[in-house]
């Protein structure tokens, strides 16, 4: 599976304003929700807040990837947001986010499909080049190109 073939432009939020984690993840439902790929907002978003109570999604480096695999979901879809500023997100590293990716699957595709895009994602950010490019992109499709490197 492409990165950037599940990352639809609208579902790229660059320089949002967001004043929680919560808020952030809304900001990227919503997004998906107009896009076709999430069909029930709330019960997507109970699932992706339950998997934050589980363990934190903040990886480090500024980064968190909330996830959650939920009925309200109509097909494997990812999210980017670069927030103005900094989000508690209780990271690993323990520094704040400003840049989050969500990912939605549909529950009968959770297995597989889920830990692909994460472990694409992962493997592109221990890059320092990437994270500074998810930064500085100055427009969407500059995002998008950089998850095609």
């Amino acid at each position: 599976m492409n990165l950037a073939e599940i990352l639809k432009e609208e579902n790229v939020l660059l320089d949002i304003e967001a004043d929680s984690k919560e808020n952030a993840i809304d900001q990227l439902i919503q997004s998906m929700e107009k896009t076709g790929v999430v069909n029930d907002a709330a019960t997507y978003k109970e699932t992706v807040l339950k998997r934050e109570e589980e363990g934190t999604t903040g990886i480090g480096f500024g980064v968190a990837i909330p996830h959650g695999k939920s009925s309200g979901v109509n097909n494997a879809g990812l999210a980017f947001a670069r927030l103005t500023k900094e989000v508690d997100w209780q990271s690993l590293d323990g520094n704040p986010v400003t840049s989050v990716f969500l990912i939605a699957i549909p529950e009968e595709q959770a297995g597989k499909e889920h830990l692909q895009i994460l472990s694409q994602l992962s493997r592109k950010l221990i890059h320092e080049d990437f994270r500074n490019q998810l930064k500085t992109a100055s427009t969407k499709q500059e995002l998008i190109a950089t998850l095609e490197e």
